[in-house]
């Protein structure tokens, strides 16, 4: 029962850094996975470093967009999700 005692506090910081540090991260990261297998061509997109262009070509990993300046390649992960879900919204 000593051990037990001992040992709650930290089994007590795990679980309460899993449900609220972990567990977010994993579902924040499987909704960006999921956005990004979704993508399809003529979508309007912004990526993370804040271009705003539209979708022309896709492959496995990458993504050609096109913008005011020209096309542009980049990998599907530099694509924002929330930046795009409130490109939609407007």
């Amino acid at each position: 029962m000593g051990q037990l005692q001992q040992f709650l506090p930290f089994l007590l910081m795990f679980v309460v850094l899993y449900f609220f540090m972990i567990r977010p991260q994993q579902k924040r990261a499987k909704n960006e996975r999921e956005f990004e297998s979704n993508l399809k061509v003529g979508d309007r997109i912004i990526t993370k470093s804040g271009i705003h262009g539209k979708i022309v070509e896709l492959t496995d990993a990458t993504v050609i967009i096109e913008t005011m300046a020209g096309k542009l390649k980049m990998e599907r992960s530099s694509i924002s999700l929330e930046l795009t879900a409130t490109l939609k919204k407007d």
